[in-house]
């Protein structure tokens, strides 16, 4: 088994990284996982969160993903991110519009009567909101 794998992060805007990696922890929709070289096939829709990218060197990287979906493969992981950033690039400004967001769906899932899409969106709220506090919502 190889000691790295090949990890593409891509949004609709840009791609982010592709780069060797020992292991990626993916903020997956059913609990957090850890994507490594051999892992089990695998597909995943992904939550609100940070991801972590350990690189070949043993350098991390890490990147704020709004949602999406991740190809996971012995060989490599695919993640297509809905909105992705560095961390570093994630100013209170851009969590507030996540949040302001996710709060506007919230208010449309109730206003038509969606009680499924109010569960989810409010989970999808709580993960922002929790996102910016893991980051440390005051950076701006």
């Amino acid at each position: 088994m190889a000691d790295t794998m090949q990890f593409d992060l891509v949004s609709p805007e840009r791609r982010l990284a592709s780069v060797q990696a020992r292991e990626v922890r993916i903020p997956g929709a059913d609990g957090d996982l850890t994507a490594m070289p051999g892992h089990a096939p695998l597909i995943t829709t992904l939550r609100p969160g940070i991801l972590r990218i350990i690189k070949a060197d043993g350098a991390s990287e890490d990147y704020a993903v709004t949602g999406g979906f991740a190809e996971i493969s012995a060989a490599g992981t695919s993640l297509l991110a809905e909105e992705a950033l560095p961390v570093a690039e994630l100013t209170s400004d851009v969590v507030k519009g996540f949040v302001a967001r996710a709060e506007e769906q919230l208010r449309a899932a109730k206003d038509a009567g969606h009680h499924d899409l109010v569960d989810d969106t409010a989970k999808l709220l709580a993960d922002l909101v929790a996102m910016g506090d893991h980051i440390g919502g005051s950076k701006g």
